[in-house]
């Protein structure tokens, strides 16, 4: 039996697009400085334009980031200005139908122990419930925080963004947190809005070795990836296979049995791939290990997503995926990825659609970090297209090094620093089994 769920039927594949939306602040005095990818890619001055033309390629669903940094701007108090205008453009006007992401890597600078703050679940519930209740009726669908492995390993594991711990007893603690928070979140929605359809986001992996003695960490990585999305569900008991490895890691008994009892339930379960990106092998280098990405186009897709059905037998939506390079690449990709997730909803599997993320290139995350990698990974360049894939570190030449060709939409910065946005061959592949508006073509949109 199939579930129903509002907006997304199970007879019918929903095309959607997402605008990157990475919102990190970190307290003040850090080296790192401001990432805000609304703000670098001019999104905050173009928005209206860039809703209209997801709209116009054919989505019927846009994924978007709220800013929670930005929004949430003391306990107790909001500042909805701009999401208000956003979001009434996008649902009123286009009928787009809205997931909000309402945690995007980043928490508001009064949390100072962001994720690991004893403030941080409380806060996230506050902030959803006067979310839910402000746009009940208008965004229905949430996220309550994208890509919980990703963040883990950013703030937890890497020391890369707030709190910048490190180790896996960091990852545990921030995982932890996040798991609370989610639950909190969750539970706040639904409290708020009975209509509410909650969509949670993760980052899938593929992890492979040609090393025998790499095998017991290759399968480390595999064991942890599904361990953020097994605490919100509350399916981390006693009998979990990584119940002790998380108590080895500083995980107390307590909270891991409070999380048990407050199991989640979530509507959709959101799956990122990137066919360039999600697979990694590991091997070593310099005398440490390293993760270099490979390239398992629509074989890895199919992977993922049959991985993920088996393992929680829920609905699932493909939240995330592009590839980086030249634009017949990305339309190739556009056409091979709609193609698999066709395929599989025709053989039975619950996939109910498709995210292209993200509708415009975007600022690589280094350029926060003074053009440091940040990355867990490097890009093998015999299967990646991306021709600054070895370094950021040229911040001479404003944005330019650092954009991330993996839009539909590709962004070029003019001589007096303003971004002009034009169509790629992949935006005239997106699918439009429900547009009903012109899709631009070619020039400036």
């Amino acid at each position: 039996m199939t579930r129903h769920i509002d907006g997304f039927p199970h007879d019918r594949l929903r095309w959607l697009i997402g605008i990157e939306d990475t919102c990190v602040y970190p307290a003040p005095g850090s080296t790192m400085g401001p990432l805000n990818e609304f703000e670098l890619t001019a999104h905050d001055a173009h928005w209206r334009e860039d809703i209209q033309t997801a709209a116009a390629l054919g989505a019927t669903g846009l994924r978007y980031g709220v800013s929670w940094p930005l929004v949430h701007v003391a306990p107790g108090r909001f500042d909805w200005s701009r999401l208000d205008e956003r979001i009434g453009y996008a649902v009123q006007e286009l009928g787009l139908t809205v997931i909000a992401d309402l945690v995007h890597y980043g928490t508001p600078t009064w949390l100072p122990g962001s994720f690991v703050d004893p403030g941080f679940p409380q806060a996230l519930e506050e902030f959803t419930a006067a979310f839910a209740e402000r746009y009940r009726g208008l965004v229905d669908h949430i996220t309550p925080l994208n890509e919980p492995l990703t963040t883990a390993s950013f703030c937890g594991l890497r020391g890369v963004w707030p709190p910048a711990l490190t180790g896996w007893t960091g990852w545990t603690a921030v995982v932890l947190g996040i798991a609370d928070g989610v639950q909190r979140s969750i539970a706040a929605a639904r409290r708020a809005n009975p209509d509410a359809v909650i969509v949670h986001v993760e980052a899938s992996t593929i992890y492979e070795t040609t090393d025998d003695a790499l095998a017991a960490e290759v399968e480390l990585l595999r064991s942890l990836a599904t361990l953020p999305t097994d605490l919100v569900l509350g399916r981390v008991d006693e009998r979990h296979p990584q119940h002790g490895w998380l108590l080895e890691h500083g995980a107390p008994a307590e909270q891991l049995a409070g999380l048990t009892a407050g199991a989640a339930e979530v509507d959709l379960m959101g799956v990122n791939y990137y066919p360039d990106l999600t697979p990694r092998i590991l091997e070593r280098a310099g005398g440490t290990v390293r993760q270099v990405t490979a390239n398992r186009w629509a074989e890895g897709l199919d992977a993922v997503l049959r991985a993920w059905g088996e393992r929680y037998g829920m609905p699932m939506l493909v939240t995330e995926t592009s590839i980086e390079g030249p634009e017949q690449v990305r339309r190739d990709w556009v056409d091979a990825a709609t193609a698999t997730v066709r395929r599989l909803h025709a053989d039975g599997m619950d996939v109910r659609g498709l995210t292209w993320w993200p509708l415009l290139d975007f600022v690589d995350w280094s350029f926060a970090s003074g053009g440091r990698n940040v990355e867990e990974f490097v890009l093998d360049p015999e299967t990646s297209s991306d021709a600054t894939a070895e370094t950021f570190a040229d911040t001479g030449r404003g944005l330019t090094p650092f954009f991330r060709r993996m839009g539909l939409i590709e962004l070029t910065e003019e001589p007096d620093g303003s971004l002009s946005r034009t169509a790629t061959a992949a935006a005239g592949a997106f699918p439009r089994d429900a547009s009903t508006v012109p899709t631009p073509t070619t020039g400036e949109v």
